[in-house]
């Protein structure tokens, strides 16, 4: 059993046997701090003191010839044996080259670096400690060897260019360091070989050899930053000339390049510090011209430096606002869609006075329209429309432009979903203005056929009543109801345009017409026109018959009250007979007086019997008609009778009740409530029957 549980790759021991059992960990019974506390730095230091010394091979000393050959033979043959097993270590190579070097072996030596450029030549460090070993010993044309075939068959690699030129310019061979830069500089390296090279012939002072390489080397790299090293190179040679020709031929080829802000830049400076404030004035505002706002930060910033240093009031303000145009030219790049900033890059332009820069701000923020049609998105943006309108009639008082706004203003907005009633008003004012009645009439028409809203009716009402022309106005006013006959204000406004026009019977048939819509947005305010113009036309009958209907309609506190109130005073309004005496004058104004007290208090009664009986749960109502009661007999002076109210008067009661809420019981809440005369001898009542019930009970009891 043990032999097939048995595994030769273990040894042929059983799983069981080769587990490790790790001791179990002993439960610490005491947790409390030890007397002598150990830290974890004396720990480290007591295993440091006790470790042992490194065993190391012991020196050994060779005394002839024989031990020193002994001693290679077995070097070479270990670093033989360690090639044949790691042959593409090139740290393994390197070690057996500079031990036989050590040995002063130097054939040997180029032989181990030889047979390691064999097996990888594209390792350039192998041919750089190639030739430092060949250099160190002074070697130098065996170095020269070694550095002409690194850079032939791996010319990439600058540093082996570097280090090959330095070693003949060590030696003082100029004219072959120069000849190794020239077969370089066929290889078209990057700027800092050509950066190296023109260095190189100015420290032997060859400043036309290094204006010929700087000519190459733009060529090569026709970048920003090569060109405005060659224009100060030639402005440290003191050729201003030369300096501005490169910078100009820089501008001809790098007008457009990503880079081109640092060149013109350079450029400006260039031309400050040669005392030329004009050319570099005229190099910014070109610069400002041609490079996108959004390249353009660092290039204002220094624009605006400068004009404060060299120029006039008008100039700083020219690069303070072109400053902020750039700001405001970047919000609007971020984010087309936001109205504000194209709003404040408008007042801006504005107030620069540049019509032509304003109208191209203008047309490039109302070419941003909302992407959605609904008017939550357009209500920002028809404002970019109106000032742009308004810009072209009283700043730049073109009015055939103005009409092209407002009209293509119209042709955008999708008035089949949302319109803008003041967009058609202020397109229909403008016309007005230019004296284009027509164009005006036309323009509401439009507004009514397309898109009709309250606004639009009542100016454009208003417009022909001015003018005089009613007919016009009773046709609007048909159209507006026809359009919305729940609109008590249109209603009301036709009866009085109506009455003033002294057309008593139109005005009434409106008013009949009006009350008898299925539907009113305010009714209220529509019988309180229309009882009001028939108290004004002297028709108290017909005005007590409206008050009737009225209150068949709704029975409102409200109009309990004003219809009392209207009874109280019909006869003051009414025509007394100026043909009799005097005294029988006073007498007819008391007896009227007296009816209409009688109309009143029949009016008053009237409502509180509806609210004992058909309300009763409105006692607060009740109340409030009782209190006006009282106080209308209070105004009556002597012909009132407050008694007659009084004892109709509740009483008050403070109550509890409970609040209930969703979550259930609350807590309790005081109110008042209103106990009349009839409640509290029905309670009494109640009362007497009790007492006597039980009187009775008790007498049969006692039988």
């Amino acid at each position: 059993m043990a032999a097939k549980d048995s595994d030769p790759s273990l040894g042929f021991l059983t799983k069981k046997e080769t587990e490790v059992k790790l001791p179990r960990p002993t439960r610490v019974k005491n947790k409390t701090p030890a007397p002598i506390q150990i830290t974890a730095e004396q720990i480290l230091r007591e295993a440091r003191e006790r470790q042992e010394a490194e065993i190391r091979p012991p020196k050994q000393k060779i005394t002839d010839s024989t031990e020193l050959a002994d001693y290679r033979l077995r070097k070479r043959k270990e670093f033989e044996d360690l090639i044949r097993r790691v042959r593409w270590n090139v740290s393994v190579w390197i070690k057996y080259a500079q031990w036989e070097e050590s040995q002063k072996d130097f054939n040997r030596a180029r032989s181990v670096w030889e047979r390691a450029l064999e097996v990888d030549y594209r390792n350039h460090t192998l041919w750089l400690k190639y030739a430092e070993v060949e250099m160190k010993n002074k070697f130098i044309n065996h170095a020269r060897n070694v550095w002409d075939r690194a850079v032939t068959l791996l010319p990439r690699v600058d540093q082996l260019w570097y280090k090959y030129i330095h070693m003949e310019e060590m030696l003082g061979n100029v004219a072959g360091a120069r000849q190794i830069f020239e077969r370089w500089m066929t290889w078209m390296p990057d700027q800092q070989g050509w950066n190296s090279y023109i260095k190189f012939e100015l420290r032997y002072n060859e400043v036309e050899r290094a204006r010929g390489i700087f000519e190459r080397f733009v060529q090569c790299h026709p970048k920003v930053g090569a060109w405005i090293r060659y224009a100060k190179f030639e402005m440290k040679n003191g050729e201003v000339a030369r300096a501005r020709n490169c910078y100009e031929r820089a501008i001809e080829k790098l007008a457009d390049d990503e880079e081109a802000e640092q060149l013109f830049v350079a450029f400006a400076e260039f031309e400050e510090r040669c005392k030329e404030p004009e050319r570099a004035r005229c190099i910014y505002k070109f610069a400002l011209d041609h490079i996108p706002k959004g390249r353009a930060e660092d290039l204002y910033r220094k624009y605006v430096a400068f004009e404060k240093q060299y120029g006039d009031k008008e100039g700083i303000e020219d690069a303070i606002v072109g400053k902020r145009r750039f700001q405001y030219e970047e919000e609007v790049r971020k984010n087309p869609l936001n109205y504000d900033s194209w709003f404040d890059y408008i007042r801006l332009e504005e107030n620069t006075g540049n019509k032509a820069r304003t109208r191209e701000v203008y047309e490039r923020a109302i070419a941003n329209v909302p992407p959605a049609e609904e008017k939550r998105y357009w209500q920002r943006y028809i404002y970019l429309w109106i000032n742009y309108a308004l810009y072209e009639e009283l700043e730049a008082e073109d009015i055939e432009r103005t009409r092209d706004v407002y009209r293509e203003c119209l042709k955008l907005i999708p008035h089949e979903k949302f319109s803008f009633a003041k967009i058609w008003l202020m397109a229909a004012q403008f016309e007005i203005r230019q004296l284009n009645l027509k164009g005006a009439r036309l323009i509401l028409g439009n507004a009514i056929g397309k898109a009709p809203k309250d606004k639009i009716f009542k100016k454009y009402i208003e417009i022909e009543l001015q003018l005089g022309n009613i007919d016009r106005c009773r046709k609007l006013y048909e159209k507006y109801l026809e359009w919305s006959p729940e609109n008590c204000y249109a209603w009301s406004k036709y009866a009085e345009l109506e009455k003033s026009l002294s057309e008593t019977e139109r005005a009434r048939a409106i008013f009949e017409l009006a009350i008898a819509q299925p539907a009113l947005d305010m009714p209220e305010l529509l019988w309180k026109a229309y009882i009001d113009f028939e108290i004004s036309e002297g028709e108290f009958e017909r005005t007590r018959e409206l008050y009737e209907r009225l209150l068949d309609r709704t029975k409102h506190l409200k109009v309990w009250i004003s219809y009392a109130k209207f009874e109280a005073s019909a006869m003051l309004e009414d025509e007394t007979d100026s043909d009799l005496p005097e005294d029988d004058v006073q007498e007819s104004l008391q007896e009227k007086k007296k009816q209409c007290i009688q109309h009143a208090r029949r009016v008053f009664e009237k409502a509180i019997n509806y609210f004992r009986t058909a309300a009763p749960e409105l006692k607060e109502e009740r109340t409030m008609l009782l209190e006006e009661w009282l106080n209308m007999e209070s105004s009556f002076g002597e012909l009132g009778d407050v008694s007659l109210v009084q004892s109709k008067l509740p009483k008050k009661l403070k109550k509890r009740r409970q609040i209930v809420t969703e979550d259930g019981l609350v807590g309790q809440e005081e109110y008042m409530d209103y106990m009349f005369p009839e409640e509290s001898q029905t309670t009494n009542l109640k009362i007497l029957q009790a007492a006597y019930r039980w009187k009775k009970q008790k007498t049969s009891d006692d039988e």
